[in-house]
Formats: structure tokens, sequence, C-alpha cells
């Protein structure tokens, strides 16, 4: 099996990123926040392993993760951590999609996402 179909190993816990939607690498790609040029040589982690972008996951089936510190949200403006819960929330639920259906990786981020991109190169 070729190295990109095993997954990597997150650069915090050191333990496999077994699932797509345990990807922070991904859930970054999808939200924007992980230009698709560098996504082939950015360093994986788990979404937990990266408290501070996981705090702001809210769903039912993500056990909470609170971060610690100045980017703690309980430190953060109220209308930015809504912002972002719903934000890092939606691309959750896109991880969580994405393991159902057979898309190409361009196709994995927010449509608005998607959209940003095909603007900047000019399409």
């Amino acid at each position: 099996m070729a190295k990109c179909d095993e997954g990597y190993n997150c650069e915090v816990c050191g333990r496999p990123v077994e699932k797509l939607t345990e990807s922070d690498l991904y859930l970054r790609y999808v939200i924007g926040m992980l230009d698709p040029e560098v996504l082939h040589t950015t360093p994986e982690r788990h979404i937990r392993c990266n408290p501070v972008l996981a705090q702001f996951v809210v769903h039912p089936d993500f056990p909470p993760v609170v971060a610690e510190g100045d980017f703690a949200k309980s430190n953060l403006d109220p209308a930015f951590v809504a912002e972002r819960e719903k934000l890092a929330t939606r691309g959750y639920e896109r991880l969580r999609e994405l393991v159902q259906v057979n898309l190409p990786i361009v196709d994995y981020p927010l449509p608005e996402v998607r959209a940003k991109y095909a603007e900047s190169r000019g399409k």
C-alpha cells in the first residue's frame, strides 16, 4: 500500500491519523485555513491534538475540547467565537460527508472556500 493510502502520524502525539474525520490537516484545508499548494508538505495532526482549532468544533459526535491560555475561546471575542464555531463545525461535518463520497481532493473544501481558490487562480 502506498504511504498516501496509509495515512500519516500526528506530529504532536506520534500516533497515526487513521481517519479523515480525525485529520486537522484536512479540516484546515476544508475550511480554508490551509492553501492547497502546501497540503502535501504540511505535517498531519489529529484535530484533538490542535486544541486551539478543536475547541471550535461543536458537534454531538465530537467530544468538546477545552484550550487553555491566551487562545482559549473563553478569552476571545464572543462574535469571533460564534463565527469560528460555525466554520469549524461545518468543516467537521464536511469531513464526515467526504468519507461517504468519492470526490477529487480539489472538491473537498466548503463551497465558499472553493470559490475563493478559483478566484485567486483567475478562474
